[in-house]
Parts: C-alpha cells; structure tokens; sequence
C-alpha cells in the first residue's frame, strides 16, 4: 500500500460542563479541568499540522486548552437533533413515547423533528474531509462525527458505525491513502486514551 495523502488526529472534545442526560446544544461548553488527560493527547499530536474543529464550544474550548488554533469547519459539526436540541432524554421519551422509542430502535436512518440522520452526517462529514489538504490534520470534533469518519474509512452500514465507543478526549488514528476519495483508508487505532 502507498504511503499515506492525509494522516488525520482524530480528537472527541473533553466532556461538557454541564447535566448529563441531555442532547447539547453547540454552545454547551466543556470541562477542560483534566490537565493530565489534555497533556497526554497533546503529546501524542504532530507538530505543524493543520488544525480544524467543529464551531462548537465544546470543541474550540478543547482546541484552545490542547493549546491550538483551530479553523472552524461546519461540515465536522455534530449530529443535528433539531428540536429535541437542548432536551433532556427523559422528557423526550416521556413526551414522544414509543415514537422517540422507535427513534432509538434505528437512530442511524431517521431524523428528529428539524434535525438530520446519522446517514444525512456522514454525507456531511464525507464532504469536508474531501476538502482537507494533503498531509497531517488534527480534528478536533465530536463522537457522532468521529463514527461518521469511521463509517466511511470502513465502508461499514451506519449502523455499524454507531457501536463505536468514543470517549472525551480519546484519539483516533486514520490514514487516507493512495488516490484521494477513491483511496484506500488505514484505521491506527479508535478511542485511544
């Protein structure tokens, strides 16, 4: 296999400051307090590499305490959950019943209310990596977009995609190799902490 065209540093931004149990909204803002955590990943990261992240707070916060400057890239942004956005899990099922139980029954081919698939994020996804240059990149970004790379590196059905466990502030390890888009991809490592 030919050496690698784009090497990428896949980052999940640190944990959101703020209640659990909730669909976030971008402007949740993360708990960058574990110092130990944040010096272990920026160890591992290339020096001189283009920097992206989601415009999400939580992602530029996370960019800011690895002590990098990102440029915002929308196409890496999370899911969009529309009106369930800023909700808590429990009202939701509460409210919706079994249609927000359904939801969750097949998450990677519907949509919420004003929101996108898991599906509609990858072809998101897909377009921005598209864009990036050759050579070393560190995305600073969220799981959902992190299985979507996945999803795509693989050549897996969405719903595979989504048993990954992706942890705040793990690393994840891609190569694009040999022919841009119709390229092959090398997976590293997913998830390293």
């Amino acid at each position: 296999m030919s050496d690698p065209e784009l090497r990428l540093w896949l980052i999940r931004h640190a944990p959101v400051a703020g209640p659990r149990d909730i669909i976030h909204p971008p402007d949740a803002p993360a708990d960058t307090s574990d110092a130990a955590a944040i010096a272990a990943v920026k160890e591992q990261l290339p020096p001189g590499a283009a920097v992206y992240a989601s415009p999400a707070q939580r992602t530029l916060a996370t960019a800011q305490a690895l002590g990098l400057e990102p440029t915002p890239e929308p196409d890496f942004r999370e899911q969009g959950f529309g009106a369930w956005t800023g909700r808590r899990h429990a009202e939701l099922e509460t409210e919706l019943g079994a249609a927000y139980a359904t939801f969750w029954r097949s998450p990677a081919r519907r949509r919420p209310p004003g929101g996108e698939s898991f599906v509609d994020q990858i072809e998101r996804v897909r377009r921005g990596l598209k864009a990036l240059p050759e050579g070393e990149a560190v995305l600073v970004v969220h799981s959902g977009t992190i299985r979507a790379v996945l999803a795509i590196a693989l050549d897996v059905p969405p719903e595979s995609a989504l048993r990954f466990v992706i942890a705040p502030l793990s690393l994840t390890r891609i190569d694009r190799v040999g022919g841009g888009s119709g390229g092959g991809w090398r997976i590293r490592y997913v998830n390293r902490r």
